[in-house]
């Protein structure tokens, strides 16, 4: 979980910054009122049912990329005045707590532009909540400062399309750990997850290390472009692929794991005291 996800009673929610405020991803809203297998079909059923939501969908929808791990997709999103709308249309006993939800992350979005420590305060808080020990906390937040300073570098070097930085990214994490991120997130178990919220100190550390490598090689090489940026990530990859094999044939332990967070705290406990 990153500022482009949260959580609403377990339910997670994307989200992204558009005109300076948050605009939130409408197929999660409907799955977390709803609890419908098939949000998609439900938000169809519920244009038909209101017309007046129909007649409006395109002044309340807005195609937007979505952070995700696997890079970014485009998805409907709605600000909170639109989700309030859509709300309307759906009854559900969650409604009137989400709409509270709701207005508190939009009112906490204007205090971070005031104070953008908020941000990151509220990240860690939300990662603590969910039993992260305070050691992972650190080594997660520290690869989201060097995961920003690297897609800004790219945003300065011309690379402009979202599926540029998808394949840019994938190209590092496929050097740094021998597997693409979604091959990654099966071994983990995982589906829309964030695979980074449920790696191991140890793939945290090798994935900060390929992006800072790849940082330091586009500034050096001062690559322009995604062709020129896209050898530039190979490399950057490659300098952590490295270390992680001398690793491996150092210790005869794989660093990709099969462990995640998706586990409670007692159970993730045992795992631990079985690796010890």
């Amino acid at each position: 979980m990153t500022d482009s996800m949260v959580v609403f009673k377990g339910s997670e929610i994307r989200r992204v910054l558009h005109k300076n405020e948050w605009w939130f991803c409408v197929v999660d809203i409907v799955e977390a009122l709803t609890d419908s297998a098939n949000a998609s079909d439900y938000i169809k059923k519920m244009r038909n049912r209101d017309m007046e939501l129909a007649k409006g969908w395109g002044q309340i929808v807005t195609p937007l990329w979505l952070d995700t791990e696997g890079g970014k997709q485009q998805a409907n999103c709605a600000n909170t005045e639109g989700i309030f709308r859509i709300i309307q249309s759906i009854p559900s006993q969650k409604a009137e707590p989400f709409k509270r939800w709701l207005a508190k992350v939009g009112y906490e979005r204007v205090q971070e532009i005031e104070n953008p420590e908020l941000a990151t305060k509220r990240t860690r808080a939300l990662f603590k909540a969910k039993g992260y020990p305070d050691e992972w906390i650190e080594k997660r937040m520290r690869g989201i400062a060097i995961r920003e300073e690297l897609t800004d570098e790219w945003k300065k070097r011309n690379v402009e399309k979202p599926k540029e930085y998808e394949i840019l990214a994938a190209e590092i994490a496929r050097a740094t750990f021998g597997v693409t991120p979604s091959t990654h997130k099966k071994i983990k178990g995982l589906k829309r997850q964030n695979l980074r919220d449920h790696m191991t100190d140890l793939e945290l550390i090798f994935s900060m290390l390929g992006e800072a490598s790849t940082t330091e090689i586009t500034r050096v090489n001062d690559a322009k472009g995604f062709s020129e940026n896209k050898r530039a990530a190979l490399k950057g990859g490659g300098v952590a692929g490295k270390a992680r094999k001398d690793l491996e044939k150092k210790t005869g332990k794989r660093v990709v794991s099969r462990e995640n967070y998706l586990t409670g705290p007692e159970s993730r406990k045992k795992l631990e005291r079985k690796q010890q």
